[in-house]
């Protein structure tokens, strides 16, 4: 009978480039910058490494169709090194596979990274979908604007929240976050937007405004793993670990409008309620110090809320009001300004979350820094509301 992964995994290393509009950059040289302060962070050489993971989602924006790329940009050879790709939640599914081989006993320390190069596609956005697999089994494109507004539109029907209502919450959801990337100096946009602009922006999907959208952006992040045992022996004594790494696909129930109503994220919480139990989290409103979630919208963000059981339904709206996911409030989330801040580079961004709740574990994110967290969690969604990818990544440190 599975046991899970609980502490069998300890975090050696991590890094993250700087996100943004990275012109002068390839992926080749994104992955570089956080594989070279992963490394440096773990202690060890390249050839320490016994395994690797790349995540990257975007075919036509990425160097190849295959990890043969990171191999050679990273210089890891002979090893087995593999590229995976779940849609927004690729960096999630990368790190799932360095953790599980560690936790198999297959590697004794494993590698996930991953990249994405957006801002080189000529898009403002995602790039479009095409004809395919992906559209002819998955579902027939839409923006991604347009399907999480249906979600804000189902939300406040459930709940009975009116537009304003929905509209502050939303505004607050950017405004905290704008207001925390000030501290990233990794973050692509680190400049503070007022409540007022926020609800005065353009609508680009009702009730979704310009800022209530998440940035495109270029970027890597990488981590380096191995089991407890190992990492103390190479010298290291403040731990994280990896509490609980769960994954959820939908299956299509969605679409079929069965039992969904388009107020939440069915697979969220799938995942949310596997990975507490691996995790023994009873009560995350109590036991979760921060969270870092994909907040691709600002309604996603808030949905995200109770799919994590941290609001109860219907109540998110007036826990945000309240600042409860401010800085200084009982579970801050996006410390470090998110994927609004950070914008999403896909394959990156389930890696970032990870990072930004590493550094906070081991007291060392600077003027962002919270006190004594014990337990974050990182949620990473891919696709749409009504057919997705969730993953939960659960961190803490080794003694709690």
């Amino acid at each position: 009978m599975a046991t899970g992964i609980k502490d069998k995994v300890a975090i050696l290393g991590m890094g993250c480039s700087k996100f943004g509009e990275r012109w002068d950059c390839g992926s080749e040289d994104l992955m570089v910058e956080a594989f070279t302060e992963a490394l440096d962070d773990a202690g060890i050489g390249r050839e320490d490494i016994d395994a690797a993971w790349f995540g990257s989602a975007m075919v036509r924006v990425n160097i190849a169709n295959s990890a043969l790329p990171a191999s050679t940009a990273l210089r890891l050879s002979g090893i087995p090194f593999t590229r995976v790709e779940n849609m927004c939640a690729t960096g999630t599914e990368a790190l799932r596979g360095a953790v599980y081989a560690v936790a198999a006993g297959a590697a004794d320390i494993a590698m996930a990274i991953g990249v994405e190069k957006l801002k080189d596609t000529g898009y403002g956005g995602l790039p479009s979908g095409s004809r395919g697999t992906l559209n002819d089994l998955h579902m027939p494109f839409t923006s991604a604007p347009a399907g999480f507004a249906q979600l804000a539109s189902g939300y406040s029907a459930r709940h009975g929240i009116n537009r304003d209502d929905l509209k502050r919450a939303m505004a607050h959801v950017s405004w905290k976050s704008h207001r925390n990337g000030v501290n990233s100096p990794k973050a692509h946009l680190r400049k503070e937007v007022s409540m007022d602009a926020i609800l005065a922006a353009p609508i680009i999907a009702e009730p979704l405004g310009l800022f209530d959208c998440c940035g495109v952006s270029d970027g890597s992040a990488c981590a380096i793993v191995t089991t407890p045992e190992i990492a103390r022996s190479l010298g290291k004594t403040d731990l994280v670990t990896i509490k609980a790494l769960q994954l959820s696909l939908s299956s299509g129930q969605e679409q079929g409008m069965a039992d969904w109503d388009a107020s939440h994220v069915r697979n969220t919480r799938i995942a949310a309620k596997k990975a507490y139990a691996e995790a023994d989290i009873t009560n995350p409103r109590e036991q979760i110090s921060l969270m870092e979630v994909h907040d691709c919208f600002s309604v996603t963000e808030l949905v995200t809320m109770e799919d994590l059981g941290v609001s109860p339904d219907g109540r998110a709206v007036h826990d945000i009001l309240d600042g409860f996911y401010d800085a200084d409030g009982g579970v801050p989330c996006q410390i470090d300004g998110g994927l609004k801040c950070f914008g999403h580079p896909i394959g990156a961004s389930g890696l970032r979350m990870g990072y930004e709740i590493y550094n906070q574990l081991l007291g060392r994110a600077g003027a962002r820094q919270l006190r004594d967290p014990e337990i974050g969690v990182a949620h990473n969604l891919g696709g749409w509301p009504m057919s997705c990818v969730a993953g939960i990544s659960v961190y803490g440190r080794l003694d709690h």
